[in-house]
């Protein structure tokens, strides 16, 4: 959707309630946004409304409303203070549960929850392949795409705060979720509760170089422990490797499967249960005990995770979630595909090396060249990774001076989130209660989200 909007930001349209199989009410909301927040940086960096006659985009919001709150009926529930979730990613939408459980249960025995849907993700505008030829060349689809970042999430967020009639309310940010609420806490401090991060305690200054230099240590680690744990893995990897160097390889929509692509199935190893499934996945690697015939199975299984077709902004915009101005970079604005740079300095994850290690959160110029619902999108990357002039996503010195409560859980062997650097940041943020702990990996509240959430409720 593409209209102009002046002024105030409408009340949010909703949609019919409906109700999840446990009785839960979910409503539907929608709201019209600028594309381009005008944003009025004080010593609090309050956000202003809207740039007069602009662009505007559609942003869409679910709203949770627990069985056992319902029950109690509409004056409890409107007493009840509200708790944003923002999303890991970027690009990634908000959570679509069949029932009500984990962190979402624990909270919504307290807060009404509203799931958003961040800009370009989900029912909001999207922003994909198709809707990006829409804007025109190369150059003008990489400046639509820098107004897909946390400061613009953050503004998207308090529009709909606004237009709810709300004053303040809690958030609970999730790894780039977590990146969000540390925007919010610069930016619009007034507006918040309470902020909950987990996995998400973003580097707030340095160049992407030493986040991928962190995180290259901090995979290594991770890969070891899992080929001790399971030595016959690395075995069928190096079978896999090998096979793909001699051979031309196809995935099952057609798209080539090259060493350095297979290499970001390393992604499972970002979490206790998904570093199973790897295993698994591993087992039916070939159609029979010589590795001379990948399988159908395995085949349709890696091209299932390795796809960026759900989630392009991910691939897009990774290295953006740490673009900013050179003061605070280092002296380097640009991020000019870190990720790739920095893996020369870790040759055991060299792809064409005898027994390369797998992949986190790496994403390399190849990965857009040989998926193809990211391909035609590789000139407008580069564009990006070039980018010299990015705003700051966060107020250093409002981060010092911090008010509001604010409790962050901390994963100690954390391979997208490393441990030093999130100790980093906990150090240059007021008041912030931190929670180590190395019983989960990146995905703590996926793996036992009534725990986090109510580990870090009790802190704030």
């Amino acid at each position: 959707m593409s209209t102009a909007v002046s002024g105030a930001h409408p009340a949010p349209s909703a949609g019919a309630t409906s109700t999840l199989i446990d009785g839960t009410q979910i409503t539907d909301h929608w709201l019209d946004v600028p594309l381009v927040h005008s944003a009025q940086s004080n010593h609090t960096a309050q956000l202003s409304h809207t740039a007069p006659d602009g662009e505007a985009i559609r942003i869409y919001a679910r709203e949770f409303v627990s069985a056992e709150a319902a029950a109690q009926g509409r004056e409890h529930v409107e007493s009840l203070p509200w708790l944003l979730f923002l999303q890991g990613g970027p690009g990634g939408k908000g959570t679509r549960p069949a029932k009500l459980g984990g962190w979402m249960a624990e909270a919504g025995a307290n807060f009404r929850i509203l799931m958003l849907d961040q800009r370009g993700t989900g029912l909001s505008t999207p922003l994909t392949r198709h809707s990006l030829k829409s804007r025109g060349d190369d150059a003008a689809q990489a400046a639509y795409m820098r107004h897909f970042r946390a400061d613009s999430i953050v503004a998207d967020a308090e529009a709909f705060r606004r237009a709810l009639g709300l004053k303040s309310w809690s958030v609970l940010g999730q790894s780039f979720g977590g990146f969000c609420t540390l925007s919010y806490l610069s930016f619009a401090p007034e507006s918040l509760d309470r902020a909950l991060i987990t996995g998400g305690l973003a580097p707030l200054t340095g160049h992407a170089d030493r986040v991928y230099r962190a995180t290259y240590a901090k995979m290594r680690a991770r890969n070891y422990e899992h080929f001790a744990r399971f030595p016959q893995d690395r075995e069928i990897l190096d079978a896999v490797f090998a096979h793909l160097r001699t051979h031309r390889v196809q995935l099952l929509d057609g798209s080539a499967l090259t060493p350095a692509r297979f290499q970001l199935l390393g992604m499972l190893l970002g979490g206790n249960t998904r570093a199973d499934s790897l295993h698994y996945l591993l087992e039916e690697a070939f159609t029979g005990p010589d590795p001379t015939q990948l399988s159908d199975t395995f085949l349709a299984a890696v091209g299932q995770q390795l796809s960026f077709a759900a989630n392009p902004m991910y691939a897009v915009l990774h290295e953006s979630i740490y673009g900013q101005p050179a003061a605070l970079t280092d002296g380097r604005a640009s991020t000019g595909w870190a990720a790739q740079r920095v893996a020369a300095e870790f040759p055991e994850f060299d792809a064409e090396g005898a027994s390369p290690l797998l992949l986190g959160e790496m994403i390399l110029r190849e990965h857009l060249l040989l998926d193809p619902t990211l391909q035609d999108l590789v000139p407008a990357a580069d564009l990006l990774a070039g980018v010299e002039d990015w705003a700051p996503l966060y107020d250093l010195e409002q981060l010092r001076a911090n008010r509001v409560p604010t409790a962050a859980a901390l994963y100690t062997d954390d391979v997208y989130v490393a441990r030093e650097l999130s100790w980093e940041t906990a150090d240059r943020v007021g008041g912030i209660s931190v929670w180590e702990t190395n019983e989960f990996h990146h995905d703590g509240l996926g793996d036992d989200g009534a725990r986090v959430f109510g580990e870090l409720l009790k802190r704030t």
